[in-house]
């Protein structure tokens, strides 16, 4: 399959914001009045899906609607980036009314993490259209300590050159939807290196266990040469997080894997450093490709924004770790 990647934002365009997950409803009027004025400060122009407030039983809406509006926003001429409006857990319900042909004949960014990981992946598998596990709208609402967040969306949404991942210097876990002015911020001791080594891979991956609903199905993505870039939320612990894990290994192809970055848990996941480090390395199967964690992605705060489907160099050691995304 041919890759394909869509072109990067500039100033003008219109984006898109839909919500193929939960609703839009469930947003403060200071979280949208945020996250409406850090998008027009980029230059960009909002639009939103016509079904994007519905809200169902399960805070979500009809998969009528919400397909109605991702493929309306793919169909648009003037819309050039999507943006989901927030995770939640019925994504995947939505992947046997996709128009893959749709997509793959107007390729443009399409940019969520958590749930969201199942369209991510299933495009990329589908139409070999780079998608972007980054911030959701709704991670624009933040008032405080997103500049680490909005510099490396514009790394890699805005820009084509090479993106050496840094560790933050600091990261936060903390509830800033509920009180945006009480911030509590935690000093990042930098990477985990569990193996060392070095790779070269397509990135796949996001979140573990909605990347996992696409096992044995057509829209999980050849794991040929890929380095897996994966994360859990607050719902994990280390023994879900271990048979996730597990899981994915047991994969026919899961020996093509070059690689493995995680992103850092979240505090009531109670996965410290050395329970993961114990998971790692009672797996045979990882013994001699590099792993390393506590990168900034997932359901901590900031976070990098990755290429599902880019090329990423990995070069990992005690002394010094290198993350390098080449293609995106």
């Amino acid at each position: 399959m041919n890759k394909i990647y869509p072109d990067k934002l500039k100033t003008g365009d219109e984006v898109r914001v839909i919500a193929p997950a939960m609703s839009y409803s469930i947003f403060s009027e200071e979280l949208k009045e945020i996250a409406n004025k850090r998008f027009e400060e980029l230059g960009l122009n909002l639009t939103f899906g016509k079904h994007i407030d519905e809200k169902n039983d399960f805070t979500s809406s009809l998969i009528e609607s919400r397909i109605e509006d991702l493929h309306e926003a793919f169909s648009d001429k003037n819309v050039k980036a999507i943006f989901t409006a927030i995770g939640g857990a019925n994504s995947n319900q939505l992947l046997n009314y996709i128009d893959w042909e749709l997509i793959k004949n107007n390729p443009k960014i399409f940019c969520g993490f958590s749930d969201i990981t199942a369209l991510n992946n299933s495009i990329f598998a589908k139409t070999g259209l780079v998608t972007y596990s980054g911030p959701h709208y709704s991670t624009f609402g933040q008032k405080l300590h997103f500049d680490y967040t909005l510099d490396y969306l514009k790394k890699c949404l805005m820009n084509n050159d090479p993106i050496e991942i840094k560790p933050s210097e600091s990261w936060s876990d903390d509830s800033w939807y509920k009180d945006q002015d009480d911030r509590k911020l935690i000093k990042n001791n930098c990477w985990l290196v569990i193996n060392e080594g070095k790779a070269v891979g397509t990135i796949l991956g996001g979140n573990l266990c909605t990347f996992n609903l696409l096992q044995g199905t057509e829209y999980m993505p050849d794991l040929d040469n890929s380095i897996l870039f994966l994360e859990d939320d607050y719902l994990s612990n280390p023994e879900t997080f271990d048979r996730d894990l597990q899981s994915l290994i047991h994969l026919p192809n899961f020996n093509k894997v070059k690689g493995i970055v995680i992103g850092r848990f979240q505090n009531k996941s109670n996965v410290t450093n050395e329970l993961l480090t114990q998971i790692i390395k009672t797996k045979k199967e990882l013994n001699n490709i590099p792993v390393v964690a506590n990168v900034d992605f997932g359901h901590t705060d900031p976070k990098v924004t990755l290429p599902i489907g880019g090329t990423v160099a990995i070069d990992i050691s005690s002394s010094n770790s290198k993350i390098t995304i080449l293609d995106h």
